[in-house]
């Protein structure tokens, strides 16, 4: 039986067979070959069937723009999209083997940084099958964010993998070259795509210097190459390393542990939280980076000093931004719009109570790759849509602000915090800032740690090991507090003046100029900061956290909140000075917390926040009436969290100790002279900035004045941008010598602390009167204007129910005639009461002028004509004022009224993508110097002409005539009635 069962051939034994070897370096080929061959098939393929259609984009077409975008190669049309995705598809497997490759071979050297290299490459596969199979066509708002997502993981996966490259090998090399490529391309892409998105320059002319999407499509196939060749690189990785893959016994043959040909080992060192990694022949990997490194030795502190404290910088601008960002759709919503939630970001430190994260996230290679991504909120201004910007610039936030929490648990930052006093959004500023922050993160990652830490030698205060009476809720609540009150008040220098201005008295400001005393604010900080250098150890300790210093701060709160004009700015800057001297000793007490320390302390951050700015969108937030002009509830709370940082008797006077030796020689004296540089610099920038002459009208001879209305949706166009220098530009162009702009106060959190009349001020020369301040708790009035302020008052308009009413009364002197002009904005449609009350309130002051002239510049809310109690009927007969054109129907919220005044012509223009609301302007001719108006009927007042009539200097400009498809400058157009509307002057007139 056994012989028969040894013949049956099925059952014999199987055969061995040898495993199957494939080279990992044939793998990568592989990736190479198939993703140059689908993006080359598809542009030959495009090319040949549908050249003309895929080089067409919103702007232009061929033969304005002669190459296609990649997008529009691949993802069009067929059958060029069907072979690329296609072809796609086939790369999937090796560029997941390469992921997987990459982290076999680096984790033995530098487990953390290969763990979330191999993260972010596996989001970044994913990423890329999203925007490849989801075309622009089927939704391009999708489409960007996978594309956006895989340009993001790109900076973690190329940067990580130099990271894990040996030092001085031609792969390290070739892979710096390759990245830096890839990088700088992008800054040269972005450019050329807001030249053709924001400007709408076609086609490319070389000679004019003119770019378009064509130049565009050339860095984004550019990016293509280079991101493939960057992968193609691991073919040379994977050949050193002769690095296999066996199908049978072994599923990998193990890597040579070194590119070099002797047989040696890798070790890991871990020392003062930095990974320190050895090489083959007994060097440091940091060694070598500081063999390789730019930087002079003796130069090697000032150098990490300055990076710190330009590092500081972009963390406070990233950190600021996101609120303005988010509360972009609260503004258009006016209400929870649900974007909200994006302020969770800054709740990251949690993640911080996580032992493998902390310990990471305090590590050389875990605080690089956190300033990676958060740098990428840098890159967001290249981003055409609000909720893009946003969808970058939360994780961005969480990522430095999980960073600095990591930080300020090992006792670092407390001394290098530089706080920016300008936020531009000029693309090219944002491009610089990233360049010289790349070099400041590549400085503090190659850093030697001698020059890095020095921990023993830092002047001020840590934990000791903690009383008994501690509390980690003692440490949150304080540097919360500090945080947002920082932000909140001395984030710009001109938000403490907006909080004590009046106005203007017998010609002269009543107190300090946003525009020229500014650079106070910024004095005062510095000497905050340079108190606790200055009196070294022990006097800062008894100082600084003496329950009298405390004092001295909450008086200056009290005297910001309560008083105005200097008075109400010297509380102001005070408590600058408080706010700026304690924070060492704040970020101190917090060394050595964790993630519930940080995590509380950004809950009561946000928590402040949002408590401050309900105080004035009370109207639009459920249960928001609370907070109605709580101002003072919200500083006291912010004052109440931050007693706690103080040596109370019985308290937490033990909490902290002095450390045993003072700061570094170099610290101290780069510090000293950091402070005094900003300090110097704020006040020659002031004077450079301040206008060398008094500001002058813009016609000079004719007894002429342009007035407009605006409503300019606090700074913020419909693309969620900064509008300031938008809207100087049509102010300029309009030639108006007396502007009323509304929803105009955006010295808050949720606008940026933006000064939106700075540019109107220091480039066309206005005087500026800027309102109720954010403690007035309206959405903000101001006026500019070329003739001189006499006096002017501000008042806060009955408003029983809905939100606070504004407006400014002023006296110009033009051209030697006291005007009173009246800019104001009245209550919603929601609460007519309030409007009735408004309304009855600007009558009065207007009535109460007579007989001097009158411009009522403001937004009203009401039908043309419309009855008793709503508005109109109420300002034109008891305000004893002419409407500019009656005839006019087609208004609702914004009017010109005026008395005593030559009505020469009206117009209206179209908002164009600067704001929701058009601008309304009006032209003026006064009566001879010590004569009135002699005949104010109808018929005197409305004798309609043809421009041609008139003298040009009447004239509006030619260039703004057109519609929406063509014609206007920028988007602004006469609308309503096509043109200016122009009167005639009466046959008595006398000028």
């Amino acid at each position: 039986m056994s012989t028969e069962s040894s013949k049956d051939p099925l059952l014999k034994p199987p055969r061995h067979r040898q495993p199957l070897v494939v080279s990992a370096a044939l793998v990568a080929r592989l990736h190479t070959c198939l993703a140059y061959a689908a993006f080359g098939a598809a542009l030959l393929v495009g090319c040949l069937c549908h050249y003309k259609k895929i080089v067409k984009n919103g702007v232009a077409g061929y033969p304005e723009e002669w190459f296609p975008s990649v997008s529009a190669t691949i993802g069009d049309w067929y059958p060029e999209r069907n072979i690329f995705q296609i072809l796609i598809a086939l790369t999937a497997g090796p560029r997941f083997a390469l992921v997987g490759f990459q982290y076999y071979l680096h984790h033995p050297r530098r487990p953390a940084i290969a763990t979330l290299v191999f993260i972010f490459g596996i989001i970044r596969t994913l990423s890329c099958g999203g925007w490849v199979y989801i075309t622009s066509n089927d939704d391009h708002d999708v489409h960007d964010v996978f594309m956006i997502t895989y340009m993001v993981c790109n900076i973690p996966w190329m940067l990580g993998g130099i990271a894990c490259t040996l030092s001085g090998t031609s792969l390290r090399r070739r892979r710096i070259i390759v990245s830096t490529g890839f990088f700088t391309a992008i800054i040269s892409l972005v450019y050329f795509f807001i030249q053709h998105k924001v400007h709408r320059i076609p086609g490319e002319s070389y000679t004019q210097l003119e770019t378009a999407y064509t130049h565009y499509s050339f860095f984004e196939w550019g990016l293509i190459l280079l991101d493939v060749l960057y992968d193609a690189l691991a073919e040379q990785e994977y050949r050193e390393s002769d690095l296999q893959v066996t199908l049978g016994s072994r599923v990998l043959a193990p890597p040579s542990p070194s590119v070099a040909p002797e047989k040696t080992t890798t070790t890991v060192v871990v020392e003062n939280n930095l990974e320190k990694n050895t090489a083959p022949n007994g060097t440091t990997t940091q060694d070598i980076k500081d063999k390789w490194s730019f930087i002079s030795p003796d130069l090697r502190p000032a150098a990490g000093v300055l990076s710190d404290v330009y590092l500081s910088y972009i963390f406070w601008s990233i950190f600021t931004s996101l609120i303005p960002t988010l509360f972009y759709f609260s503004v258009w919503e006016l209400g929870i719009a649900g974007h909200e939630l994006a302020l969770l970001s800054t709740l990251s430190p949690l993640l911080l109570g996580i032992n493998p994260l902390l310990r990471w996230a305090q590590s050389r290679d875990g605080q690089t790759m956190m300033w990676l991504v958060g740098l990428a909120g840098l890159g967001a201004v290249g981003l055409g849509s609000p909720g893009l910007r946003l969808f970058v610039v939360a994780p961005a936030t969480a990522g430095v602000v999980l960073g600095q929490a990591a930080r300020w648990s090992l006792g670092e930052g407390g001394e290098g915090l530089i706080w920016p006093f300008v936020n531009s959004k000029d693309t090219i500023y944002n491009v610089v800032g990233a360049v010289i922050a790349l070099l400041a993160v590549y400085e503090s990652h190659t850093r030697p740690i001698a020059a890095s830490s020095a921990k023993s030698n830092k002047p001020y205060y840590r934990p000791s090991s903690p009383p008994v009476n501690s509390s980690w809720i003692t440490v949150a609540l304080p540097l919360g507090s500090l945080l947002f009150t920082l932000h909140n008040l001395v984030s710009d220098p001109s938000t403490l003046v907006a909080w004590s201005w009046t106005g203007y008295q017998d010609g002269s400001p009543k107190g300090p100029v946003p525009h020229l005393h500014g650079a106070l604010t910024v004095i005062a900080q510095c000497a905050g900061l340079l108190i606790p250098v200055l009196l070294g150890p022990g006097a800062t300790m008894h100082l600084l956290t003496h329950p009298m210093w405390f004092g001295f701060g909450a008086l200056s709160a009290y005297g910001l909140y309560t008083y105005r004009n200097w008075t109400g700015y010297v509380g102001g800057l005070g408590l600058a000075v408080f706010l700026m001297s304690v924070l060492p000793v704040v970020l101190k007490r917090a060394e050595g917390g964790r993630g519930r320390v940080f995590g509380a302390a950004m809950g009561v951050y946000c928590v402040l926040n949002l408590a401050s700015i309900f105080t004035v969108a009370y109207a639009f937030v459920p249960g928001g009436v609370v907070f109605r002009e709580r101002t003072d509830a919200v500083l006291v709370a912010q004052m109440a969290c931050l007693a706690l940082a103080f040596r109370w008797p019985r308290v937490n006077s033990s909490q902290l100790s002095k450390v045993d030796t003072a700061s570094t020689k170099v610290a101290v004296s780069l510090g000293k002279g950091l402070l005094a540089v900003v300090s110097v610099l704020s006040v020659l920038g002031t004077l450079y900035r301040w206008p060398s002459s008094p500001p002058r009208p813009w016609r000079s001879g004719p007894r002429i004045f342009n007035a407009g209305i605006w409503t300019v949706h606090f700074g913020i166009d419909n693309g969620g941008r900064d509008s300031q220098r938008g809207i100087t530009d049509l102010i300029k162009d309009m030639q108006l010598d007396v502007v009323g702009l509304l929803e105009t106060d955006l010295y808050r959190t949720a606008f940026g602390h933006r000064d939106l009349t700075r540019v109107a001020v220091e480039e066309l020369g206005y005087y500026v009167d800027i309102g109720p301040g954010p403690n007035s708790h309206t959405w903000g009035a101001t006026l500019l204007s070329k003739f001189p302020i006499v006096n002017s008052t501000h008042h806060l308009l009955p408003s029983p129910h809905g939100e606070l009413a504004p407006a400014i009364e002023a006296v110009l002197d033009i051209f030697g005639t006291e005007v009173t002009v009246i800019v104001a904005h009245n209550g919603q449609e929601e609460d007519p009461l309030d409007r009735e009350l408004q309304s009855r309130g600007l009558a009065r002051i207007m009535a109460a002028s007579h007989p001097r002239p009158v411009v009522f510049l403001g937004y009203v809310v009401t039908k043309p004509h419309a009855d008793r109690p709503a508005p109109y009927n109420i300002l034109v007969e008891d305000g004893q004022v002419f409407d500019i054109e009656q005839d006019d129907e087609e208004r609702w919220c914004e009017y010109i009224f005026y008395r005593g005044l030559y009505r020469t012509s009206y117009a209206r223009v179209s908002r164009g993508t600067l704001t929701d609301t058009e601008l309304q302007l009006g032209q003026f001719a006064l009566p001879k110097h010590g004569t009135s108006v002699m005949n104010e009927t109808q018929a005197a007042r409305y004798i309609r002409i043809r421009k041609e009539v008139l003298p040009e200097h009447h004239w509006f400009p030619m260039e703004y005539y057109g519609n929406e498809i063509e014609g206007g400058v920028n988007g602004h157009f006469y609308h309503v009635f096509g043109t200016p509307l122009y009167y005639n002057l009466p046959e008595d007139a006398l000028l």
